[in-house]
């Protein structure tokens, strides 16, 4: 079940007594026919998924796959249901929870960091309910107060081999919301796959990010997009914000377009592979997944911090497994996912190392975070305690993994080679 507001559990109800009914007559004929019993099977109980939205869902990548999660589960266990509001501020959260629970919610999640946070002052509250926030950089746990995220980076990786082989002009552009490590860690898992495809093909490659100052500003968005391509002769684009408006101008002026966070060619029909060479899309239904696995187990002390990637996966409803995170566009995945329009503009072994870095990441034998090194650009966001490592620094050295801790909290550089224009 789907619901904007909570969906009463009566059915759940039923279907548990029903099915009590039914265990009490088999064992009762058991019991008639045998001299001994085995004891029934105790019946599994349901579990609502309640999700915050900090935004509308019709027409925004983000939400509209959180949104997309929540129906999957609800299709995939007939015993979850799925609930959610939109457009809740941190000044909402809390109160939005607590009827949530009051109507029987047992899984609350802010689906962005700065409004899912206030869960944690109301988590000692609700000992039987899972609290959940997505991590921009803070990592604050509780016993029941759980903090996710998807490593997107590999599958932007991947979009970067892709990038990189497309470009003509030599340069790439990023509409970009803000400084923040969610988004500079996102950046880099690109950059780093655009830097190979330079390396791998012989060419000079700059890569722009210019920041919007917000997620969701489609006027500021387009404004970008246009700068970018006007002035710095960019040929393909990409965009770490929410709305369509970089799209838009891609498709206008006829250069390529990498899409973030959905498939948004197969799921929401904007634009087309004309346009699109290739988008990354994320399953948040397989975090949620282990979170619902965990409570339908009556796990008290559960997995705090989620850091899922490519060889983390669900099955879903109708048999098909899919990971986290993955190349995907007009609902093909993997190479096959790359536009037919683009595919023939790409050289073999650019689409040769897609495919083998992506079967190398699902089987987890493979990571560009911790096979490149980590060189500072000098540019990003001073943290307390920790500031920008001055231009040139190794940070990390290759063939060495950072802590998930120091990637979701600490990554606060930009990588060596981009330019961040003001």
């Amino acid at each position: 079940m789907i619901s904007k507001l909570l969906p009463k559990k009566n059915g759940a109800v039923l279907r548990a007594v029903g099915i009590a009914v039914l265990m009490t007559v088999v064992v009762l004929g058991i019991t008639m026919c045998a001299p001994a019993a085995e004891e029934a099977p105790a019946v599994e109980e349901g579990a609502t998924l309640a999700i915050l939205h900090f935004s509308v869902i019709e027409g925004t990548t983000w939400s509209g796959a959180h949104d997309r999660a929540g129906k999957r589960l609800a299709e995939k266990y007939p015993n979850v249901d799925y609930a959610f509001r939109e457009e809740v501020g941190p000044d909402l959260t809390n109160p939005y929870a607590e009827e949530m629970i009051a109507d029987g919610a047992d899984i609350v999640i802010g689906n962005a960091e700065f409004m899912g946070m206030p869960l944690k002052d109301i988590a000692d509250k609700y000992p039987d309910v899972y609290f959940g926030s997505i991590i921009a950089s803070d990592l604050t746990t509780k016993q029941n107060f759980i903090r996710l995220f998807p490593r997107q980076y590999q599958a932007l990786y991947l979009e970067g081999l892709i990038a990189g082989a497309l470009t003509e002009t030599g340069s790439i552009g990023i509409v970009s919301a803000f400084p923040s490590v969610q988004v500079i860690r996102r950046q880099n898992g690109f950059i780093l796959g655009v830097q190979d495809a330079a390396e791998l093909l012989g060419k000079d490659i700059n890569i722009y990010v210019k920041y919007v100052g917000d997620w969701y500003l489609p006027t500021e968005e387009r404004d970008i997009a246009e700068t970018l391509i006007t002035q710095y002769d960019v040929d393909v684009i990409t965009q770490q914000t929410d709305s369509g408006s970089p799209l838009d101008v891609a498709s206008e002026h006829g250069i390529w377009f990498i899409g973030k966070d959905m498939d948004i060619v197969g799921f929401y029909g904007w634009s087309d592979t004309d346009t699109v060479a290739v988008s990354f899309d994320t399953r948040w239904e397989v975090l949620y997944d282990h979170m619902i696995t965990e409570f339908l187990a009556g796990e008290k002390n559960p997995e705090t911090v989620l850091y899922l990637g490519m060889n983390d996966s669900i099955v879903l409803a109708d048999g098909t497994e899919i990971p986290t995170v993955d190349i995907m566009n007009d609902n093909k995945v993997g190479v096959d996912a790359i536009s037919p329009a683009a595919l023939p503009l790409i050289p073999a072994e650019i689409v040769s190392l897609v495919e083998e870095r992506r079967a190398q990441m699902i089987d987890g034998d493979w990571d560009p975070f911790e096979m490149h090194a980590f060189i500072s650009n000098g540019t990003g966001l001073d943290l307390t305690d920790t500031p920008v490592p001055p231009e040139g620094t190794e940070v990390k050295p290759a063939n060495k993994m950072q802590t998930d801790e120091w990637l979701l909290s600490l990554f606060n550089f930009d990588l060596a080679g981009v330019t961040v224009l003001e």
